[in-house]
């Protein structure tokens, strides 16, 4: 696959304002500090996009593609799926890690909304597993509340079955990190995760897998040689080009396969018809 840019570029059609609407800013916000030092709501505050519609699920607003399928941003993921299809003639690509350089970036956001819209257009079954083993979220955006998960099947041998969880989408189930351990770059490259990978491969068509950020430690990496393929999701105006350059260079001395790049927070001029585009993450 060439590089995926500007993947996520977003224009919503303009709406009546509705008493459950959420309004999306007119202007990003500029980041001054790690976005995942900060809590939830200010990461939602002023720089992402908002589904204008909920309902009483729990998933959090910025999962558009379950909301609103129809909007402009859902449009760009079904055209990044669509990328990934044709990338996938042999059948060969199952397992894909979604990673960033760092924390913040968007890829868990991408991550999330690439799995329900693999489920939603394909007649196939699709996994989700969160393995940021140290501080994945998958299960606070999809409103899940595990009792086990990804690593608890590392570290102690839990059926796999036990650590799946139904989404309200069809097709799309959900393996969550599990308790956080205290060695989560040894349980990702353990024979183990190789097992499970190869297990899971027989259950289900594709499977996508949050991965933890290159750059500060060595999971992403660790995973990243298991998969099938790597996308990597970069922040428009905030990750340096030498970083990115860093981060690939780290990928490819693994032998990963990037199959493209993700960029977020891209402003875009969009036509009279439709909102400005406002970066998310």
């Amino acid at each position: 696959m060439s590089r995926i840019t500007d993947a996520l570029k977003k224009a919503a059609e303009e709406k009546k304002a509705e008493k459950k609407e959420i309004a999306s800013p007119e202007e990003p916000l500029k980041v001054h500090k790690p976005a995942h030092n900060l809590p939830l709501e200010e990461r939602l505050k002023n720089r992402v996009y908002i589904a204008k519609a909920t309902d009483d699920s729990g998933i959090d607003p910025r999962i558009v593609t379950y909301f609103d399928p129809q909007a402009a941003i859902s449009e760009q993921y079904r055209i990044l799926r669509t990328n990934i299809q044709a990338n996938n003639l042999s059948k060969s690509l199952k397992t894909i890690a979604v990673s960033s350089t760092f924390h913040g970036e968007g890829k868990t956001i991408t991550a999330v909304n690439l799995a329900v819209t693999m489920a939603q257009g394909l007649d196939k079954t699709v996994l989700l597993v969160d393995c940021d083993l140290r501080g994945g979220m998958i299960h606070q955006l999809l409103a899940i509340n595990p009792a086990q998960g990804l690593s608890d099947i590392l570290l102690n041998g839990s059926a796999l079955e036990l650590a799946f969880y139904k989404s309200r989408i069809n097709n799309l189930t959900i393996l969550p990190r599990g308790n956080t351990p205290h060695n989560p770059s040894e349980l990702l490259g353990s024979k183990k995760m190789r097992r499970v990978l190869e297990e899971l491969k027989s259950k289900f068509d594709y499977i996508i897998l949050d991965s933890p950020p290159i750059m500060p430690l060595t999971d992403a990496c660790v995973l990243g040689s298991l998969v099938d393929g790597v996308l990597f999701v970069v922040q428009a105006r905030r990750t340096a080009r030498q970083v990115v350059q860093q981060a690939q260079n780290l990928l490819n001395h693994i032998h990963a396969k990037i199959l493209g790049f993700v960029l977020t927070q891209v402003e875009h001029r969009a036509p009279k018809y439709m909102n400005r585009y406002n970066g998310y993450n």
